[in-house]
This record gives structure tokens, sequence and C-alpha cells, in this order.
């Protein structure tokens, strides 16, 4: 299958690695899923990216991990894009997780790049294009060395572009020499995403075409306008934006996402702050200081 029989997608803008709500009785809150999903995308938000990090999709088991993007393909009713998560450190489950989100109705594939077992360079690229073949979905490879123990490097990243059926790079490793890099190096039709939302205004001033955001959570209307700013060389006003969400960015990860984001979801009335084990909930301090990065952020006034 060549890159051209892909589906098409066009990757930019503010795209929301979307939390999973979970119920007192630790299920799915489809409910509640579904509030989230219509707010979004009433707040201008680009683009939807369930069972991701921000999403516990790790913890999520096979019907749940469908579950949640049905209700995300359903509620979001073709008004943006649906990029599901269902990356694995095995390639047997990351083929399946692909298969499941494909019969899901998702519009494109989050596959991040495989955590724990480190894989040499010829097994990553082959994980790579299995899961490429799996379906006729786009893919955005997802490089996060924060949470993978490896960073992919721009070469091989660029190798795993030439892989029909990838189409983005989600580039999450927090340095824009790395990004700049990326983005002088890459191939036309490869779409670059932050995946570090306090470096989305100089990933997008670079050339970057949006970010897969946390922030965006809590504040949709804004990290969408702060990247619609920069797209149209309104610096000032994404400086303004930038700093106004700076205090969130930054309490969105005094502890490991999503912890800190379900913390400020519940505070604006949105989502229960529930976590899946082996997360926990936050300490005092963290709440204190989540609550107070809202109100400097002016969210939910």
């Amino acid at each position: 299958m060549n890159r051209d029989s892909k589906k098409k997608l066009e990757f930019k803008g503010a795209i929301t690695a979307l939390v999973t709500p979970f119920g007192a009785d630790g299920a799915v809150d489809v409910a509640a899923l579904r509030r989230l999903v219509d707010w979004q995308i009433d707040s201008g938000i680009d683009g939807l990216a369930p069972c991701g990090t921000t999403g516990e999709g790790a913890t999520l088991s096979d019907d749940e991990h469908r579950l949640v993007i049905e209700v995300v393909v359903e509620a979001a009713g073709g008004r943006v894009p649906v990029v599901a998560g269902c990356g694995s450190n095995d390639t047997r489950r990351a083929v399946e997780a692909a298969r499941r989100a494909a019969a899901a109705g998702a519009d494109a594939l989050l596959v991040v790049s495989p955590y724990y077992n480190k894989p040499n360079r010829s097994g990553m690229v082959a994980h790579y294009e299995e899961v490429a073949r799996a379906t006729a979905l786009p893919i955005v490879v997802y490089n996060v060395p924060g949470r993978t123990g490896q960073n992919l490097g721009v070469e091989l990243m660029l190798e795993l572009a030439e892989i029909p059926g990838v189409a983005a790079i989600k580039e999450a490793a927090a340095d824009l020499d790395q990004m700049s890099s990326l983005l002088a190096a890459r191939g036309p039709g490869l779409a670059v995403l932050s995946g570090d939302d306090s470096l989305t205004l100089p990933a997008v001033a670079l050339g970057a075409e949006g970010v897969i955001s946390v922030v965006a959570n809590e504040a949709p209307a804004e990290m969408a306008a702060l990247v619609a700013a920069v797209v149209a060389s309104n610096l000032q006003r994404a400086r303004e934006l930038h700093y106004r969400l700076l205090p969130l960015m930054r309490a969105n990860f005094l502890e490991s996402n999503p912890v800190p984001v379900k913390t400020a979801l519940e505070r604006l009335g949105h989502v229960s702050a529930r976590v899946r084990a082996p997360l926990g909930p936050p300490s005092a301090s963290t709440r204190e200081r989540v609550v107070q990065a809202l109100e400097q952020s002016g969210i939910g006034r």
C-alpha cells in the first residue's frame, strides 16, 4: 500500500490529548466523556486524541479501548478528527489495537514508540511497518523519551516517515534543537506536531503544524487560539496566550500526567479526578498549586 492510498487527513491546529473519565465504580464514565467531547468541540478545538498517555491508554482493557474510541467518534460526529492512541511495547498488541481503533471509527492512529523493551533500530522500523500494514488509517509516530526511555532522534524519525501510512510525527522530546532539525529535514507531506505544551509557540513558529496538547483539556479555546495566532503571525496575541497558560502547563506536570490535569478538570466541574492504578491521587500541595495555576491562567472564572 503506498502513501497516497492511505486515508487523507490534515494534522494541524490544537488537538487535545483527551483524558478518560472514570466513575466511582472504576469504569469508564461514558456520559462524562460525551459531555467532555461536546465542550471541547464547542470551544473550538481542532481534534481529539483519546487513549494516549493522558487518556491512560496503558491501563484500559481491550473492551474499554474500543468503547472510549467509539464514544469519542460518535460524540464528535465528524466535526473534528479523532486520532486514537494504540501504542504498545508488544508489536502484536499494537497491531490488534490499531485494528480495534479502525473498527471503532477513528480517523488516524497515534502510535507511541515501544517502551520498556528499548528496541534496536531494525526492530523499531519493523514495529511501525507492521502497525502501518494493519489498517488504512494514517499514523502519527509519537516520540516521547520521558515515557519510553528512548529518543528516536531525527534520523530514525525521518526513516519511519518513509513507511507508507506514516503521516505525522508527534515530537515530545522537549528539545527545540531536535524539533528544528526535524522540521528542516522533513520531506513534503509529513506533518510535525509538538507534544510539549510549553514549546507550542516556538514549534509552530518554526513550521510545526500544531500540537497534541494536555493543557487543551482545561483550556481548549485558549490553546486553539494560541496555535491560530502563531499561524497568523500574530505573535503579540500568541505570547499573551502562552504566558497566560504557562502556569497551568507547568502545573499539569507537577505529578505524573494525567493526575494534575484531572484534578483541574474536577475543579472546573467537567470530570472526576479519579485515575487508575498504579496512578494515585495528588498530594495536597499539588492540588493547591493546580488551583492557583487555574486562577493565574484565568481558567474557569
